[in-house]
C-alpha cells in the first residue's frame, strides 16, 4: 500500500488505489497482544480473496484492531481476545462451511461478518442452532432480521443475528429521494445482478422513485460473472434515461459505468454501499466522475469518534485500507467484546458454562459510543443508527454529497 497522510485517509473510507495481497483463509494471530487467562476467539467471515477482497480485508483488519485494542487495555479482565479469519470468497456455500467450522471451535464466542447478504442467508441457521452470536458490519437485506415478509409483517427469524449497518429498506429509498429531489433526475434505467443484495436494493429504490413521481424507463438483469455489458449499455442509451441505478457490487458496477458512457449515454450511475469502494473508481476510469453511491453512516471526517480509529489503523501498519466497512467492523467486534465483558462480570469474573448463549443474550442490551456513533440494536437485531450518506466521484475520489436519514 502506498503511503498516505491521515487527512487523505479520513477524506473517505475508500482511500486510494491499493495493491491487494492474497490472504490465507485462516489467521489465528490477530489480537494476541496480551497473554494469560481465558482465550476468547472472535471469528471473521469475509471475502479475503477474489473480486471483493478489498472490502473483505478491510473488515478483517478492523476486527483485528478491535481485538488488539481490547487486549492492550485489558478491557475484559482475565480474557485475551484472538481472531480467526475464514475466507468465504463471497460464496454462500463457503460461508455455510465456515459457519460450521466456527461452531466446532468452542473458543469462538462471536463472529463478525459476512459482507454479502446472500452469504448471511446460508449461515444464520447454523449459528442460531449453536446459539453463537453473529454481527455483520455490511449486510443490508431487510429479510435477514425482519423475515421474508418484512414489508407487510415483520418477524425476527434468528435471535443470534445482529448488524451494525442499516438496511436496504432505508438505503434504497434514501438514494431515490436524493436522485429525484436533489439530482433532479426523473427517468431511471434500473439494473441488478440478481443476487440477494443487489435485487433487493434495486427493488426498494424503484418503489420509492416511482412513488416520488419518477419513471422507470427500463430494467435489466446482468450476469455478475461477465464484464461485457455492451448490450445493456445500448439499451440504456436508447431508453432515454437520465440516470442508471445499479443494484450490485463494484466489480461489475465499474465496467458497467464505463461501458454505458462509451455507448454515448453520458449519464451518472448510482449504486449502494456495494459500489462504494476505491476499486469502483479504478474500474470506471475517468468516465466515472459524477457517479454516485450511498453508504451506511456519516462520512468519517464528520465523526470525532472515528479519528482515533483512523489513527490507530494507520499506526498498526495494515497493508490494505479499511474501506467502506472498517468502522462498522470495528464496532461489530467491539459489540461482541462488550457482550463478553457483561457475561464475565455477571459470572464472578469467569465465563459461564453456557457462554455462547449468554453472549447472544447480552448482545441485545449492548450499547456504547463506537467509531460510527452510538451502537445499539433494536428488537430485530438491527442497528438503531439509521444514518446514510450519498457520495459522488470527484477528482478520482469519493466525496460526500449529502448525509441524513430516510424520511419515509
Amino acid at each position: 500500500m502506498r503511503q498516505r497522510s491521515l487527512i487523505a485517509i479520513t477524506a473517505a473510507l475508500a482511500a486510494g488505489a491499493l495493491t491487494l495481497t492474497a490472504c490465507g483463509s485462516r489467521d489465528g494471530d490477530g489480537g494476541s497482544d496480551s497473554g494469560g487467562g481465558t482465550t476468547v476467539v472472535i471469528g471473521i467471515d469475509a471475502p479475503l480473496t477474489g473480486d471483493l477482497s478489498a472490502l473483505g480485508l478491510g473488515i478483517k483488519n478492523s476486527v483485528d484492531l478491535a481485538a488488539k485494542t481490547a487486549n492492550k487495555e485489558k478491557y475484559v479482565e482475565g480474557v485475551t481476545f484472538k481472531v480467526e479469519a475464514l475466507d468465504d470468497q463471497a460464496q454462500p456455500s463457503a460461508g455455510q462451511q465456515n459457519a460450521t467450522k466456527f461452531v466446532a471451535d468452542k473458543d469462538v464466542l462471536g463472529v463478525v461478518g459476512p459482507l454479502n447478504s446472500s452469504v448471511a442467508e446460508s449461515m444464520q441457521k447454523v449459528f442460531d442452532d449453536a446459539k453463537l452470536v453473529q454481527v455483520s458490519p455490511a449486510n443490508t437485506n431487510p429479510a435477514l432480521t425482519q423475515g421474508p415478509d418484512w414489508q407487510t409483517s415483520k418477524a425476527r427469524p434468528y435471535k443470534s443475528y445482529f448488524r451494525t449497518a442499516t438496511t436496504d429498506a432505508i438505503q434504497g429509498p434514501f438514494a431515490a429521494q436524493y436522485v429525484y429531489n436533489d439530482a433532479k433526475k426523473k427517468k431511471v434505467f434500473v439494473i441488478d445482478d440478481k443476487k440477494t443484495y443487489g435485487a433487493g436494493l434495486a427493488a426498494t429504490f424503484s418503489e420509492e422513485f416511482e412513488k416520488l413521481g419518477g419513471k422507470v424507463v427500463g430494467t435489466e438483469h446482468i450476469d455478475p460473472e461477465t464484464k461485457d455489458f455492451s448490450a445493456v449499455a445500448t439499451k440504456v442509451k436508447s431508453s432515454g434515461a437520465d440516470v442508471v441505478y445499479y443494484g450490485g457490487e463494484y466489480p461489475q458496477a465499474g465496467p458497467l459505468s464505463k461501458q454505458i458512457k462509451a455507448s454515448g449515454a453520458k449519464i451518472p450511475l448510482v449504486g449502494g454501499d456495494g459500489i462504494y469502494s476505491a476499486d469502483f473508481i479504478k474500474l470506471a476510469g475517468a468516465s466515472g466522475t459524477g457517479d454516485l453511491a450511498t453508504s451506511v453512516g456519516a462520512p468519517v471526517e464528520d465523526l470525532p469518534s472515528a479519528k482515533e480509529f483512523v489513527a490507530n489503523y494507520e499506526a498498526a501498519g495494515y497493508k490494505e485500507a479499511f474501506e467502506a466497512y472498517g468502522g462498522y467492523s470495528y464496532d461489530s467486534a467491539w459489540a461482541i467484546i462488550e457482550a463478553v465483558k457483561k457475561v464475565v462480570e455477571d459470572n464472578n469474573g469467569e465465563l459461564a458454562d453456557d457462554a455462547r448463549a449468554k453472549v447472544t443474550e447480552a448482545m441485545q442490551g449492548v450499547s456504547f459510543d463506537g467509531v460510527t456513533g452510538k451502537v445499539s440494536f433494536d428488537e430485530f437485531g438491527d442497528a438503531t443508527n439509521k444514518q446514510l450518506t450519498v457520495y459522488s466521484v470527484e477528482d478520482g475520489a469519493w466525496k460526500p454529497a449529502k448525509s441524513g436519514t430516510y424520511e419515509g
